[in-house]
């Protein structure tokens, strides 16, 4: 348990402890964590085919990623909405033309077919695809790390985020909110507690949630939070245009960690500039919070 706690820990403490500010090295480690990122989910790919039972696990995914996401919605939803009830959002926005939704909904969809390709790869059986869950394991760690010095280098301080009240109270409904869900969860899919809390504390970044989950419990609990969490990102950019101008703290907090990169440009067409510090502060906390409350819960 220690050592699994330490893997997520440790690199994303040292990576946040480094000091980069120079926006080109910040960019080219952006960018290779993208490439990471698919290199892990081919990893995850490769270790579905190795699965006993293979078919009746491929099920069980399916199963707990749509229980998952459906009973994560409804709380994130029920939540976010008393917080618009009792405190409302105002504003004056008038709603400008959006990016292509469907775009941006095929590059996610992208990771599908990296994790689809790296289990057409396993099915082979070759037996030097057996050293996938170390190459794994590495490779999770230079993530962390990288994930770590990008947090630091968002140049987000503490003053910004408690002055941004609407931003923190929204990401403070949602982790409530999910961790309601996850306790659902639990009990309606027969998961241990830890196990249900864990897989709902993904808070829609999935090229990450699904990773930690892997490490910690398996390819089986790892794949349905990465599809849980990409349903949730695919749900927020068909979502967000119609619900921002009924609850702005719902449009906000549906799209979890993401709002502070791959939603913002959506969020901020459809809620205006005014939603951009709340979005950034909103996504940088999720984000911040998706390692630690999942190091907890492997734990």
């Amino acid at each position: 348990m220690l050592s699994g706690l330490l893997i997520i820990l440790v690199p994303l403490l040292i990576g946040y402890l480094i000091p980069l500010r120079q926006r080109v090295t910040l960019i080219w480690i952006n960018r290779l964590l993208g490439w990471i990122v698919y290199i892990i989910l081919f990893l995850m790919g490769i270790s579905l085919a190795f699965l006993d039972n293979l078919s009746a696990n491929l099920l069980a995914i399916l199963h707990y990623s749509a229980v998952s996401i459906v009973v994560i919605l409804l709380c994130n939803c029920a939540g976010l909405l008393l917080l618009e009830r009792f405190l409302p959002w105002h504003h004056r926005h008038r709603q400008q033309k959006l990016p292509s939704r469907l775009k941006m909904a095929m590059e996610s969809l992208q990771l599908c077919g990296v994790v689809a390709a790296g289990f057409i790869l396993g099915l082979s059986g070759w037996s030097w695809l057996t050293h996938t869950t170390e190459a794994s394991e590495y490779t999770l760690i230079l993530l962390l790390l990288l994930v770590g010095i990008q947090l630091r280098g968002s140049g987000m301080t503490l003053r910004q985020i408690l002055l941004n009240r609407r931003g923190t109270l929204v990401a403070l409904v949602v982790v409530v909110s999910s961790l309601l869900a996850g306790a659902i969860n639990a009990l309606l899919l027969g998961l241990p507690l830890k196990t249900g809390l864990a897989m709902a504390s993904g808070y829609g970044w999935y090229s990450l949630s699904g990773i930690l989950m892997t490490e910690s419990y398996g390819p089986v609990i790892g794949s349905a939070t990465f599809f849980n969490d990409l349903g949730r990102e695919l749900i927020a950019i068909i979502l967000i245009p119609a619900l921002v101008g009924r609850s702005r703290s719902t449009a906000l907090g549906l799209c979890g960690a993401t709002s502070m990169d791959f939603t913002l440009p959506v969020l901020q067409r459809s809620g205006g500039v005014e939603l951009v510090p709340a979005a950034i502060v909103h996504g940088f906390l999720l984000s911040l919070l998706v390692p630690l409350m999942m190091a907890l819960f492997a734990a």
